[in-house]
């Protein structure tokens, strides 16, 4: 069961950052120098992956452009003596890693557009990851841990966490029987429930291994929450036929979907970096003592 291929749903129109995204769209917009999809695609590459299947929409170039080659700006920085720029830009994806691209034709779901990857993954286990969900840690990246959990129960994983209980209706909220002090054994999902109506307070956020059966669960998957095709819900119906579990990663999340999230994970990688975090500190020590 090893995970060679990872799914990035990146059909989405952004309008929580309108009107930015309007021609950029939301996972090309920048974290420090490096886009949003390009944290994901790193945690992917360090997790042995070596397909990337972005499913995009018609309108979104972007990102298709961000990864090809670009002859003018290499030759340029190349007549220029940049080679460290010269080596950054051309390996954004490392040697043996290939970027396919496929078209969700409608906004139907996350489901949806999980299954637009179908005919590209095949038959085989396969991750999803949603570049919303930006997770930082120091040691091996959250998809890493899943898929040596993963191939090692020869199981799907899902990544979840702990959430306030009056924000449930804002995730899939699961039950699960613990195994260890990370792992549960899933017993069912619930795609945002009250909270008066949810199971539990863990929530999956946006890092999938699922087996291929997924995909046949898809085909036969009606409209779900919001009149849309829920991954959840095709989960819900494998953890029935096989086993499923939930994954409290080690590192920490930030909601990249949200402006919020977006300046948090800013902040966060400015005081990671060595060159940017004494200044970081000292503007924001003068901004605090003016507030």
């Amino acid at each position: 069961m090893r995970i060679r291929k990872v799914v990035f749903p990146v059909a989405g129109l952004g309008t929580r950052f309108l009107p930015a995204s309007k021609v950029v769209p939301k996972e090309m917009l920048p974290l420090i120098d490096k886009p949003l999809i390009q944290y994901a695609v790193e945690e992917a590459v360090d997790a042995g992956c070596d397909t990337l299947i972005f499913v995009t929409n018609r309108y979104k170039h972007s990102i298709a452009d961000f990864y090809d080659k670009s002859y003018e700006l290499e030759a340029k920085l190349e007549a220029a003596g940049k080679h460290e720029l010269l080596d950054t830009v051309r390996n954004l994806l490392p040697k043996g890693v290939r970027a396919v691209f496929v078209t969700q034709p409608e906004a139907l779901g996350l489901g949806h557009a999980v299954l637009c990857a179908k005919p590209v993954v095949g038959n085989e286990a396969f991750a999803v990851m949603l570049p919303d969900d930006m997770i930082w840690n120091r040691g091996h990246g959250a998809l890493r841990q899943m898929v040596e959990i993963a191939e090692d129960r020869r199981a799907s994983v899902i990544a979840v966490e702990d959430v306030p209980k009056e924000h449930t209706n804002r995730y899939g909220i699961v039950s699960a029987e613990p195994v260890t002090d990370a792992l549960a054994k899933m017993r069912g999902v619930v795609e945002k429930p009250k909270p008066e109506a949810a199971p539990s307070t863990l929530a999956i956020v946006g890092r999938y291994v699922l087996d291929a059966r997924i995909f046949d669960l898809l085909e036969t998957t009606g409209a779900g929450s919001g009149g849309e095709i829920q991954l959840t819900d095709a989960i819900q119906t494998l953890l029935r036929e096989r086993d499923v579990f939930a994954y409290r990663f080690t590192g920490r999340r930030f909601d990249c979907g949200n402006r919020l999230g977006m300046v948090q994970a800013t902040v966060h990688l400015a005081l990671e970096d060595p060159e940017l975090h004494a200044p970081v500190v000292e503007l924001m020590r003068e901004r605090l003592a003016r507030e």
